[in-house]
């Protein structure tokens, strides 16, 4: 016989399957909540989380700060819209966003919106209207989104682009820096040089925009000369540097941007998002205000962009995230599971790279389909451990544990990586 709560997870399930889409991919994890670096689903068994909402949980599911502030701020009002009210929640993001940013110039400025493919499309449209030109350069293995430019702006066919053209004009694609397999600094700058003779014209290129980790891609951090050459080559040309940091920002790397590791990259535009909103949709652009402020008013804005809960979750993330300490924890904890990484590297001949930056880490399997880090996936799902796979060819295995993951349960989950790769490889 049936547990109750077996009957509760075939139950939605099956009204999943009745009522949802199914070009939503949903895997067999029926949550019911989850706290941590732990996620509890229907029938009570719990779960290690290597996922985090695919990077959205860098302070980990249901961080007090965050809890306390959405509860305060849903006591106050739920929904104004920036565009008929302004509130203080939205400009303090925008503060924040302003006193830690990366990029160029004096004074900053910030637009929110509600994910990270509508913050890619913001700064291309933010781009276009500072340099008066149409064209985009992105590359080879990004993700930017789902949208009709961002679907465009990424790299991978399918899932993401299969049966939905035709695609938005006016993007091009150039080489970048995958040192496993064998594409160089060198190789990729010759590239967009070549790209710009035989595509476009770079004095109609507004912007380049560039993961310094490649996400989705697998995972693949630019060696330490790329960010710095590309921007010569943009400033050669009066292009704008957009840095996408949806998935490697807020700390994810241990620091709070990715393009802080790379020394003469300061970019033009920030894109964040994910994490930001500590489990809420909040995603921004960043940038200065000469920029930002080229927009004329009403040219941005959407009626959720912003939203006071989301806000206000953001404004204890970034509060967090900034900490020293918090940063400190975090690249201990990226070193901690590189080591770890590099002995499982050693051990089974399939891992071929072990890659990342701080904590954002990632492990590719030699070989180039994937069914073996579906295996892995599978086998770590059986043992109470959620992974995600990335990659072009779908074999890396990525870890997004929570920044803020107790030791101990870390060390479970890097217990059971190890027995599911003895199951799946």
């Amino acid at each position: 016989m049936q547990s109750t709560e077996q009957i509760a997870h075939d139950r939605i399930l099956a009204e999943r399957s009745r009522y949802v889409s199914a070009g939503v991919s949903t895997p067999r994890l029926v949550v019911s909540h989850a706290d941590g670096a732990r996620v509890t689903d229907v029938d009570g068994r719990t779960f290690i989380d290597f996922a985090g909402g695919i990077g959205c949980q860098n302070t980990g599911h249901r961080f007090a700060p965050v809890v306390e502030a959405i509860k305060a701020q849903a006591d106050a009002y739920l929904h104004q819209c920036f565009m008929v009210g302004v509130y203080e929640p939205y400009v303090e993001v925008c503060r924040r966003l302003a006193e830690l940013s990366p990029c160029a110039g004096e004074q900053q400025k910030s637009i929110l919106v509600n994910s990270g493919a509508e913050a890619n499309e913001n700064a291309v449209k933010i781009a276009r209207a500072a340099t008066g030109r149409p064209a985009v350069v992105v590359f080879d293995n990004a993700f930017h989104g789902r949208t009709l430019l961002t679907m465009t702006m990424t790299a991978k066919v399918k899932p993401y682009k299969a049966g939905f053209g035709p695609f938005a004009p006016e993007v091009y694609r150039a080489p970048v820096p995958y040192p496993y397999r064998g594409v160089t600094s060198d190789d990729a700058i010759a590239g967009l040089e070549k790209l710009f003779k035989a595509e476009v014209d770079p004095a109609t290129v507004a912007c380049v925009v560039l993961e310094p980790v490649q996400g989705e891609g697998g995972f693949i951090p630019m060696p330490d000369d790329f960010p710095r050459r590309l921007l010569e080559v943009c400033r050669e040309h009066g292009i704008l540097y957009v840095d996408d940091e949806v998935q490697s920002g807020v700390g994810r790397t241990g620091k709070m941007w990715a393009i802080e590791h790379y020394d003469d990259a300061a970019p033009d535009l920030l894109v964040s998002g994910k994490s930001i909103g500590g489990g809420l949709p909040l995603a921004a652009v960043t940038g200065p205000a000469s920029m930002m402020d080229a927009v004329a008013p009403g040219g941005l804005g959407g009626t959720f962009g912003g939203n006071p809960l989301s806000c206000a979750a953001a404004v204890a993330v970034l509060d967090a995230v900034a900490d020293p300490q918090f940063l400190a924890q975090a690249n201990a904890l990226g070193d901690t599971v590189r080591a770890r990484l590099e002995q499982l590297a050693a051990k089974y001949g399939a891992i071929g790279e072990v890659r990342g930056l701080g904590p954002m880490l990632a492990f590719e399997l030699v070989e180039q389909t994937p069914e073996q880090a579906a295996a892995v996936v599978a086998a770590a799902f059986e043992r109470g451990l959620l992974l995600l796979a990335c990659g072009m060819y779908g074999n890396v295995i990525r870890l997004l544990a929570p920044l803020t993951i107790e030791p101990d349960v870390l060390e479970d989950g890097l217990a059971v990586l190890e027995e599911s790769l003895d199951a799946g490889l």
